[in-house]
């Protein structure tokens, strides 16, 4: 899973990026609005943090913006405003939760994750997919009702597609989410991944485009 975090206040920025790094996601971090906001405009993000009071432009501001982009990510605010009419402002203005400062990271990681289940799927969180069944609770895979051993990044390469079912994804798309840019070395992990997935899911569930990239289609 990849998410962007926009925070100003670097002891947290460095608290949060460090604990969703080790939990195995794709972290991109700013810590101005006008930066924070560039990021989200031109990146595929599964979840933004996004906190209220920023450098340049504040949280709202970024929220009313990307929804006139037509951004559609998942939006959680982490603010120390703890006023009901704040926490209303947040919500009608675009933001999926709320989370008031200081926070647990344990309850911000279930909201995260949460987040993302819904986006996947919009609410529900068994998918089928011809002859493969999807339980993104319990990150399961069953391929005519028999268990599949999926690794983390195959189940992760997977559920990338399921999002962007019936779009064209690119290798370069793929590395962006899935591997960061910064420690990805000129490699055929990318292929090999997809190989061993399409081995276990079934050739036929992921076309390839060449020169553009590959298709779930559904």
């Amino acid at each position: 899973m990849k998410i962007l975090i926009i925070e100003d206040d670097k002891n947290i920025l460095s608290f949060l990026t460090r604990g969703f790094e080790e939990d195995s996601f794709t972290v991109d971090s700013a810590t101005s609005g006008n930066d924070g906001e560039y990021l989200a405009s031109i990146n595929k993000y599964d979840v933004i943090i996004l906190d209220w009071m920023l450098p340049n432009k504040s949280g709202i501001e970024i929220l009313k913006s990307l929804k006139l982009k037509g951004v559609s990510t998942p939006v959680i605010m982490l603010t120390a405003k703890s006023m009901l009419q704040d926490k209303i402002n947040g919500i009608k203005t675009g933001a999926d939760d709320y989370l008031t400062k200081p926070f647990e990271y344990e309850e911000l990681l279930v909201r995260v994750e949460a987040l993302y289940r819904r986006s996947i799927n919009s609410g529900n969180n068994i998918i089928k997919l011809k002859n493969l069944t999807v339980d993104i609770d319990n990150k399961i895979v069953k391929k005519d009702d028999v268990l599949l051993k999926l690794t983390l990044k195959e189940y992760e390469l997977l559920t990338f597609f399921i999002k962007n079912k019936n779009a064209v994804i690119s290798k370069s798309m793929i590395e962006e989410q899935l591997w960061n840019n910064e420690t990805f070395i000129n490699s055929n992990v990318i292929s090999v991944t997809m190989h061993n997935l399409r081995a276990k899911i079934g050739k036929n569930m992921i076309s390839t485009n060449r020169g553009l990239g590959y298709k779930l289609e559904i």
